[in-house]
């Protein structure tokens, strides 16, 4: 790929970025000022949707790195309104292949030898392309096959010129992730700089597949304690930075019910061992798959002969045969993407998922803070009482039983307490996105399925575990109460103390006339210096975008005017109050 060719891509980036911002702010920021708030509001929606099918064609258009920003994005509805977020779901990571010739050189030149001298042979046609890189079956020698155990496999090689859009891609992110970070409504909710660099880190080892390998072998040692779970087997004679070669074990995709009632294994069985397994990477290994789609998991019948144990009559009857007696376990691939959990978030998430089985807003809260995810100072007593509504209406609810409730209840609540999520200030740990991530894939693999999987019925056993496990059983539990007490008792005369320094300071709201005018001017006076701070960003903007943009940076010079004219009137206002407070 061409400097040129990296070049347009960067500024395509860059330029889409700053017309969404500029939109953003000349609808969300300014016309508000101006007293058009309602006109901004009545067309929202509509502008939020355009905006994601907008990014959605420039990401399939690009690939890269793009697709897995829209598929990140699409997963964060702390974050988005649902509009955006709807439109970004079943975005694919699925791309044009790259031409075989193209492959074989690559891979040539990374295994130093004709593919023909190191595989007995090789498949042209890609098993699938996606957008960093593709798959395609081969065969072993039988030399390397003898010595391994297995002569079918799979290799991935990656597209040519993948590193240097991966490194133009995240360059770009950077830079945007720069300029919203001195947005002070983004700043003070997320630190979108450190989020990029996660974003970076994960992306950069996803396109070294000696990386990759290792983590598969990691995986497998983990896998190797339960009978459920497995992992394929890498040659690393055939594996390099760019190119691995791993066992195929291709089987029933997890997700194929059809499939898995004809061996006679029960799907409903699969979602509850596949979210217990989940559960173990994420709250006791620490080391999780972060991309559990349905692709990237099989099924594998310990013997496929099985599928002639199911009578026909019983596959006519519309009920789920059971998977006693047919062996079967879960078959994981792709470990590009991994999540390490270090023992301190470990401990948080353990004590949000006990929350979340007891029903307890308050502890729920606390959990969430000791995870680090809500900043200091945040407010939480609207958020405790959002989750203890949820919890009164649907906690226990599987996701059938949620279909019956009524439309507008579940979406009257839903846009309430996602405003009331998306209203606090937050970051992001390390790694929790891509627990954000797992968990929503957990959903929605285990909810196809099995239409009435209820989750609560994984969580709850799940948590009483840990309980006793961690808490010591009841006595730990009321031990842990108790120590609670205590801190709280504690306390007590460093919060009386902090109380009276506030009302010393003057920092406790105090119902007083005069006090009001005072406030009532200072409101005045933020208005005017709002303002104009707008005007200066428009300007500065508006320059900016002229290199850019001839025209786009004409408009936004254009739409500064407003911003500075009620500047002026609002500080020649508070002039005229403050005096008129004087005479008082």
């Amino acid at each position: 790929m061409t400097a040129r060719t990296l070049r347009a891509r960067y500024g395509r980036i860059l330029r889409f970025a700053a017309a969404q911002m500029v939109m953003a702010w000349w609808f969300e920021m300014t016309l508000p000022r101006i007293g058009l708030g309602r006109l901004a509001a009545r067309g929202r929606v509509a502008r939020w949707r355009s905006t994601a099918r907008r990014f959605r064609t420039l990401a399939v258009e690009l690939g890269g790195l793009m697709i897995k920003v829209g598929q990140f994005l699409s997963s964060r509805m702390d974050v988005l309104p649902p509009e955006i977020t709807k439109e970004l779901e079943g975005l694919q990571d699925e791309v044009a292949p790259v031409p075989f010739d193209q492959i074989r050189d690559l891979a040539e030149a990374q295994l130093g030898t004709a593919l023909t001298d190191a595989f007995s042979s090789f498949e042209p046609r890609p098993l699938a392309a996606a957008s960093l890189g593709q798959a395609h079956s081969a065969i072993l020698t039988p030399e390397i096959a003898a010595e391994i155990g297995f002569a079918e496999v799979v290799v991935k090689v990656q597209r040519p010129s993948i590193a240097d859009i991966v490194e133009v891609d995240l360059r770009a992110l950077r830079r945007i992730a720069g300029w919203l970070s001195r947005v002070q409504f983004v700043s003070r909710r997320v630190d979108m700089p450190a989020l990029v660099e996660e974003f970076a880190h994960v992306s950069l080892e996803e396109i070294d597949y000696l990386h990759e390998a290792a983590n598969a072998e990691a995986f497998a040692v983990d896998a190797a304690e339960s009978a459920r779970v497995n992992a394929p087997q890498i040659v690393w004679e055939q594996t390099t930075p760019q190119v691995l070669t791993l066992e195929d074990v291709t089987a029933i995709k997890a997700n194929d019910v059809a499939a898995l009632r004809r061996v006679g294994i029960d799907p409903h069985e699969v979602a509850t061992t596949f979210a217990h397994t989940m559960f173990d990477q994420l709250f006791r290994t620490g080391f999780f798959h972060a991309d559990p789609h349905p692709g990237n998991i099989f099924v594998t019948p310990a013997n496929p002969g099985t599928a002639s144990a199911v009578s026909p009559a019983a596959m006519g009857s519309g009920s789920a045969p059971t998977s006693a007696g047919v062996d079967w376990h879960l078959t994981f691939i792709d470990f590009g993407m991994m999540g390490h959990v270090p023992e301190n978030l470990r401990a948080g998430l353990r004590e949000l998922i006990i929350a979340v089985a007891m029903r307890d807003s308050r502890r729920l809260v606390a959990s969430v803070g000791l995870i680090g995810v809500l900043l200091e100072g945040a407010d939480t007593e609207e958020l405790e009482r959002s989750l203890t509504g949820l919890f009164a209406r649907f906690g226990g609810m599987g996701f059938a039983q949620l279909r019956d409730v009524d439309e507008k209840e579940l979406r009257a609540f839903s846009t309430d307490f996602e405003s009331v999520v998306r209203d606090l200030p937050v970051q992001l740990p390390e790694n929790l996105f891509l627990i954000i991530r797992s968990l929503s894939m957990v959903s929605g693999l285990c909810s196809s399925l099995n239409p009435s999987f209820n989750i609560w019925e994984v969580v709850e056993p799940y948590a009483s575990e840990l309980i006793e496990e961690e808490k010591g059983g009841a006595a730990g539990t009321v031990a842990k109460e108790a120590i609670n007490l205590v801190r709280l008792t504690l306390g007590l005369p460093g919060r009386l103390d902090g109380l009276v320094q506030r009302l010393e300071n003057g920092e406790l709201s105090v119902a007083t006339p005069k006090l009001d005018r005072r406030v009532a001017g200072l409101e005045l006076l933020a208005r005017g210096v709002i303002s104009a701070v707008l005007f200066t960003g428009f300007v500065i903007g508006g320059a900016v975008l002229l290199s850019m943009t001839t025209l786009g940076g004409i408009l936004l010079l254009i739409a500064s005017a407003p911003a500075l004219i009620h500047s002026l009137v609002t500080l020649l206002r508070h002039r005229t109050l403050s005096r008129r407070h004087r005479r008082m």
